[in-house]
């Protein structure tokens, strides 16, 4: 053996083994909550706030548009474009971040579920674009960044959540035991060998795209378009975070009551537990207005919004956010769902507005309100920020108690 062989070979192996263990190997849950609170952190510093359904509303406007039905909503005949209005951008790219990351860790396929699954897509889909409207937003601007902004909105759509989780895992059952009509899984589209084998290629050159996109923008002339430059990498790596680490709200909600397991459920615990100080400390440093990301509809629409969304996610098989990196990873039901959400959404939208449910008002206060609800704020409701940081860690230690209670006892699971 020639002298450095040895070295040379040992050398590879070594860079093999940690490409496995970033970019194949699958991350802890908390792990990913810690880096996605991070990148949070670091729009909340640039004045931005994550959303998601914001931009699929946008994608469902345009398909009206497209169909007719924008008079009857009354919808604008000139629509933002999907790669310059803020949340919209975010999805796509975070659609990009997840197929890179699968198709880095060799885990991107093609999959296609059974016919019915189809039809559970389509509802599950339908019902979360209604839900988002009257909750001012899905898991994440209804739930998780409302929660992380110290409105009890968050909480108020965390507890539709888990009463509208148990109940679509209730009626999920049934159709399970009733419906036999297109339940035989389609043949597997297995990817060939050749195209696979230039995975690897594919995801590291999209990720050279993304950067010398968002920095062909971020160094532009043109304001709007230097703005947006952040946005594209904000979302890539949420994209890239939640499909290395499975983060998924849905899950969070569901698992406890599908199997008792509460990881999951703990992680996006953990990631609230850390977001809500360092968006305290922001508030009070004036990085940030709170209102931005905080919607009129505490505590009927939150509520009520929560509850149906929460039936709509079961049954399409996973949240905002978790469909679209689910998109990325090839899952055809969840581009249904999407497809369904963003159309959902944009009816429901126009049609709520037309009834005046969440036309928003501006009070003495400057704070929003709808026939929904109000912009609640616990700093605002409870006079300073002590009992307001208390009512929320009171809050986040009694959910923990709750799972962790039944993780030993089993003692919520519907199934």
């Amino acid at each position: 053996m020639e002298p450095g062989t040895t070295t040379g070979t040992s050398w590879l192996a070594g860079f093999k083994a940690d490409y496995e263990t970033v970019f194949v190997e699958e991350w802890s849950p908390y792990l990913g909550i810690i880096l996605l609170v991070m990148v949070i952190a670091g729009l909340m510093i640039g004045g931005l706030f994550w959303g998601v359904f914001g931009g699929l509303k946008l994608w469902g406007d345009w398909f009206n548009n497209l169909i007719g039905l924008g008079p009857a909503l009354d919808l604008p005949d000139t629509l933002e474009g999907p790669l310059l209005h803020r949340m919209s951008l975010m999805n796509i790219t975070l659609v990009l971040g997840a197929f890179c990351a699968a198709v880095l860790s060799r885990q991107f396929q093609i999959s296609r579920p059974p016919r019915l699954e189809y039809v559970w897509a389509a509802l599950g889909g339908s019902f979360m674009g209604l839900g988002a409207t009257l909750a001012g937003g899905c898991t994440t601007g209804g739930f998780f960044t409302p929660l992380i902004h110290s409105s009890p909105a968050g909480w108020a759509m965390w507890a539709g959540l888990l009463a509208g989780a148990a109940i679509g895992l209730k009626l999920l059952s049934w159709t399970l035991e009733n419906i036999e009509w297109g339940m035989q899984a389609p043949a597997t589209l297995n990817t060939p060998a050749g195209i696979a084998s230039l995975y690897r290629w594919l995801g590291f050159g999209l990720l050279l795209a993304i950067i010398a996109w968002a920095a062909g923008w971020y160094y532009s002339e043109n304001e709007k378009l230097a703005a947006r430059g952040i946005i594209i990498l904000s979302g890539f790596a949420m994209g890239f975070i939640m499909h290395r680490s499975r983060l998924c709200f849905a899950r969070a909600f569901r698992e406890p009551f599908m199997t008792a397991e509460g990881e999951m459920t703990k992680a996006i615990m953990l990631g609230a537990a850390l977001g809500i100080p360092i968006a305290a400390l922001l508030f009070r440093s004036k990085v940030i207005d709170p209102y931005i990301a905080i919607p009129a509809t505490f505590w009927i629409g939150s509520l009520l919004g929560g509850l149906i969304f929460g039936i709509g996610m079961v049954f399409a098989g996973g949240c905002a956010s978790g469909s679209l990196w689910r998109m990325g990873e090839g899952h055809l039901k969840l581009w249904v769902a999407v497809f369904f959400f963003a159309w959902s959404g944009s009816i429901a939208s126009g049609l709520l507005k037309k009834a005046g449910l969440i036309v928003k008002e501006m009070t003495l206060d400057e704070i929003e309100e709808t026939r929904l609800g109000f912009q609640a704020y616990f700093p605002v409701m409870f006079d300073g920020w002590g009992w307001s940081l208390l009512a929320s860690g009171a809050l986040l230690a009694l959910w923990y108690a709750l799972v962790r209670y039944n993780e030993s006892t089993e003692r919520f699971t519907v199934l």
